[in-house]
């Protein structure tokens, strides 16, 4: 995938969100309980279960070039608006109260955006 394509960006976004749905099933044992939840506030890429904790998953699908802009970018003003959106999550759903977390998964594809290079998963990142 190349970046001159219109809409690269948004299809490596939703290819990285696919895999990291997958690695966090198979990989790690998690129960995917929605992708892409939306609401009012925005929408969270993942919302998963790891065992008994609901957790709420940043995906970041970066190129090897940009690696170190992925973990930069989730600054305050991002997880403030996680924090809201996973609060709207947890009320909506009638889960007050539960353990909940914040996980960041960063995705580094190849200069051409097609091969996985590595997956870095950082659990209860803020």
């Amino acid at each position: 995938m190349k970046r001159d394509i219109p809409g690269y960006k948004k299809k490596l976004g939703a290819l990285g969100e696919k895999i990291a749905g997958e690695y966090l099933q198979e990989v790690e044992g998690y129960r995917i309980i929605a992708r892409n939840y939306t609401c009012p506030f925005g929408e969270i890429d993942i919302v998963a279960a790891d065992k008994k904790t609901t957790v709420f998953v940043e995906v970041r699908s970066v190129s090897l070039s940009f690696a170190g802009f992925a973990e930069e970018s989730i600054g305050f003003r991002k997880q403030k608006k996680l924090r809201q959106l996973a609060s709207y999550y947890l009320k909506e759903k009638g889960l007050n109260g539960c353990l909940s977390r914040f996980d960041v998964m960063i995705l580094l594809f190849d200069q051409e955006n097609s091969v996985v290079k590595e997956i870095k998963h950082i659990k209860n990142a803020f």
